[in-house]
């Protein structure tokens, strides 16, 4: 294991998913696979190195901790999870303990993030001295999730609203930002409304 841990966002509203006649409390809960969403992040996060790995609930709670109760995560309940991602990016990063160097950052409706990817943003972002984040590239365009080194963690938990951390990445230097080239569209691939998800049941990594 290394000193990279990891944050899974599974606090939001799924405002969109609901308003589109979605049948599940929670997108994060609908099936693909036979596998609720989060859980397949869950599960893709305990597949590589990354320890410890923190599934941050609000919107539906109960049904978010249970779809991933087996597995060996952590939680961290965000109470403010109606101000915006931003609140939850905030709590995850409060619950990384002391040694951690950095924490991916993994949304709980991308349901495509592979393990090897995730071993790969860890190597590249140790490998580098003097790194503060790295981020998959595919296609020359950035993607999720992003690996946060501990010295934008402060700047992170300022960020608002639903803000992420794409305005901190931007602003870093060659240097300091380390991309990877992603093998698959996995890393673009989110899933907002019912609609997503029949696409997503059409989708294989690797497409």
């Amino acid at each position: 294991m290394t000193r990279v841990g990891a944050i899974v966002l599974a606090a939001g509203e799924s405002s969109r998913f609901r308003a589109r006649r979605g049948s599940d409390a929670t997108k994060l809960i609908a099936k693909l696979d036979g596998k609720p969403l989060v859980r397949r992040v869950a599960e893709a996060a305990l597949a590589a190195k990354a320890r410890p790995i923190v599934v941050v609930t609000g919107y539906a709670r109960s049904s978010v901790e249970a779809a991933v109760a087996d597995l060996d995560v952590g939680f961290a309940f965000n109470p403010e999870f109606a101000s915006g991602l931003a609140s939850s990016l905030s709590v995850g990063l409060s619950a990384m303990p002391g040694h951690v160097v950095g924490a991916l950052v993994l949304l709980g409706d991308m349901p495509w993030i592979e393990p090897r990817l995730i071993d790969a943003l860890i190597d590249a972002f140790l490998a580098r001295k003097d790194a503060l984040a790295a981020v998959p590239l595919r296609e020359g365009r950035r993607g999720n999730p992003v690996l946060l080194g501990r010295g934008l963690f402060g700047a992170a938990m300022g960020l608002e609203g639903d803000e992420g951390a794409r305005r901190l990445i931007g602003a870093l230097s060659a240097s300091e930002l380390v991309e990877v080239e992603a093998p698959h569209a996995g890393v673009a691939f989110d899933i907002d409304t019912p609609d997503d998800l029949a696409a997503a049941r059409r989708f294989r990594a690797g497409s």
